[in-house]
């Protein structure tokens, strides 16, 4: 088993063509023996995004804290609080964002190839 505080886990910068101001945590990968998932914590700073990109896997987010929107394909930002899930599916165009004064805190499960 493992228990591991968020505080406790390194952030980094996110460095994707089209990303502002996004840092992300490993906080359960391979290296701690998850043989499926993944899970991420992306901290997206006040006027920040992540790219608006399509990927081959599925990811599940959970909103922790701050103010955010999902973009989809057409530019549609559907809003984003702390307690709200939201399912990607494979090949979904999306972006997340930041459209708050805070910043923007959300969970990311994805499957291990994608850490």
């Amino acid at each position: 088993m493992l228990i591991r505080k968020l505080a406790d886990v390194p952030s980094a910068p996110t460095h994707m063509d089209g990303a502002r101001d996004v840092t992300k945590q490993l906080v359960v990968g391979t290296a701690d023996g998850a043989p499926n998932f993944a899970f991420r914590v992306f901290t997206i700073a006040p006027g920040g995004h992540s790219p608006h990109h399509t990927h081959d896997v599925e990811h599940v987010n959970y909103i922790i804290s701050g103010q955010g929107a999902l973009v989809d394909a057409e530019g549609r930002l559907n809003p984003l609080g702390p307690g709200d899930f939201a399912f990607v599916a494979p090949q979904d165009v999306h972006q997340f964002r930041n459209t708050g004064p805070e910043p923007f805190v959300f969970i990311c499960a994805v499957p291990k190839a994608y850490e």
